[in-house]
């Protein structure tokens, strides 16, 4: 007995002692969605954001008067700043966030001539968000990062994209996930802290730092981001620190800091004489007459202040410049030649367009630059096979994703041999973040560059994540107009949608 005694008296010397709670933790708050393909955009407003701990005391994150805006599409797989604030130290187990606004963008095409996007939006003030913790969030520390993750498909629901003459009926219940994140002093990928893709404008510079801040393409324009360059930065577009401006866009890498600044590792800049920039989806490409239309993710610039768009942005690429997005540093290693120019452009590449002034009325606006950027399909693998140093996954996408559904229009570039499928290559460089085995019949998230070669798609994948299930149908419809349960349901003889 006494034996038995000293031995628990050991082991329970050796429990881990309970963090000491007091003064207050530099909170970083990061966002991150998964989503399938049916969505073109989905944009929240966040009104106020709060945490509770387990004595029931409350800490605001974000205030009413702090409003902030988010779109969730793009970054499908992987991160974006939204806030960093002092919090008191403590145990966590909830989180809320009222009234929250939102859009959310569907394209198709009805044969033989529509192509109808369709904006579904609430005019009445949203519902409260349901936000799950996994576990309890014990914050601590100097400084510590979370991660606030939207689950698309249990979001929201629609009765049809394009409905001619009949009701729509949609849903908005928005629901995430919140968990802490460790963030990686050299980070590799979302999960550990690294973010890319970042765009935005340069609103002040300090040379003697190399620093600058930038303001990121929301709706409300309030929220910057704190930049730092180092000797590891890399260039493209520019030959340095000295060629950026306030009112130059950039496109970046970088790791996130514990006080919510960025040190950048990739700083692009596409068009150094750029005064509007989007990026978003090409919808429809007519050759005939070089014009594009494009669903709108990201806008900034002031011209597309005061300037509400339902639907998709039209521009001419008769005089663009076209490039390729240098985020993946492995294009000369594939086994096939990536090429993005005005002869193979086609419906569905995600692009970044910069574009001089945006009269409210008159012609299509010329677009200077266009510029292949990275993009997530939800896909389903089909076959397997070796290229060089590549694996290649043939993925099979579902058919509301914007390849299948767009490529039946006629007057396009090229007709695709199969719009349903896309060749991802993936060698050591990918960030393999999924936690279902890559194999025949799983379905996961793959982000990368996708070209059409010759007609058929091909991805160089930087990053692969667990998918989401593929919607069968159409989505239910749900009658009537209520709030119930942070649900909202609405049912209206049109919607906000824009047929072209």
């Amino acid at each position: 007995m006494l034996a038995i005694v000293i031995a628990a008296g050991c082991g329970g010397g050796s429990q881990p002692k309970t963090p000491v709670l007091s003064g207050n933790t530099e909170v970083t708050v990061l966002l991150s969605s998964a989503a399938n393909d049916q969505l073109q955009l989905f944009q929240i407003g966040f009104s106020n954001l709060t945490l509770t701990n387990q004595s029931g005391q409350t800490v605001t994150l974000l205030s009413t008067q702090a409003a902030q805006s988010a779109e969730f599409i793009n970054i499908n797989g992987g991160a974006s700043p939204l806030l960093t604030v002092s919090v008191p130290q403590g145990i966590y187990t909830a989180a809320s966030s009222t009234n929250l606004s939102f859009q959310f963008v569907c394209a198709t095409f009805v044969p033989p001539n529509i192509l109808d996007t369709s904006t579904f939006a609430d005019p009445f003030g949203g519902p409260d968000a349901t936000i799950n913790f996994p576990t309890p969030i014990t914050i601590t520390g100097t400084s510590m990062a979370l991660s606030l993750d939207l689950l698309v498909s249990q979001s929201e629901t629609f009765s049809a994209c394009y409905n001619s003459g009949s009701l729509y009926t949609y849903t908005f219940t928005p629901t995430f996930n919140l968990s802490p994140l460790t963030l990686s002093p050299q980070p590799t990928n979302p999960g550990n802290g690294k973010l890319s893709g970042v765009h935005g404008e340069v609103s002040s510079i300090d040379a003697a730092s190399n620093s600058f801040s930038v303001s990121l393409p929301v709706e409300n324009g309030l929220q910057t981001v704190a930049i730092t360059a180092n000797s590891g930065t890399v260039y493209q577009g520019i030959n340095d620190f000295s060629a950026l401006a306030v009112g130059t866009f950039v496109d970046m890498d970088g790791a996130i800091q514990p006080s919510g600044s960025l040190v950048a590792t990739r700083i692009a800049v596409e068009d150094s004489s750029a005064v509007n920039i989007l990026t978003g989806r090409v919808i429809y490409v007519v050759p005939s007459v070089t014009d594009i239309n494009i669903v709108s993710r990201q806008e900034q610039g002031a011209d597309f202040m005061n300037q509400e768009v339902f639907g998709g942005w039209a521009f001419n690429y008769g005089s663009a410049v076209f490039q390729i997005s240098g985020q993946l540093s492995n294009l000369q290693s594939l086994p096939f030649t990536p090429s993005f120019t005005a002869s193979n452009m086609v419906a569905g590449q995600n692009i970044y367009l910069s574009a001089p002034a945006i009269p409210e009325e008159g012609p299509f606006v010329e677009a200077r630059t266009i510029t292949l950027i990275p993009q997530t399909i939800d896909g389903t693998v089909a076959a397997t096979s070796n290229s060089g140093n590549f694996t290649v996954y043939t993925v099979t996408l579902a058919p509301y994703d914007i390849f299948p559904a767009m490529a039946v229009q006629p007057q396009q570039i090229t007709l695709l041999t199969d719009p349903s499928q896309v060749e991802v290559y993936i060698d050591s460089n990918t960030q393999m973040l999924n936690s279902e085995a890559l194999a025949v019949g799983s379905t996961l998230l793959f982000n990368g560059l996708i070209f059409n070669d010759n007609g058929t798609l091909r991805m160089d994948c930087g990053q692969v994540n667990d998918g989401v299930a593929v919607q069968s149908g159409t989505q239910a419809a749900v009658a009537g107009h209520s709030t119930q349960g942070g649900v909202v349901v609405h049912q209206y003889p049109e919607h906000l949608g824009a047929s072209k």
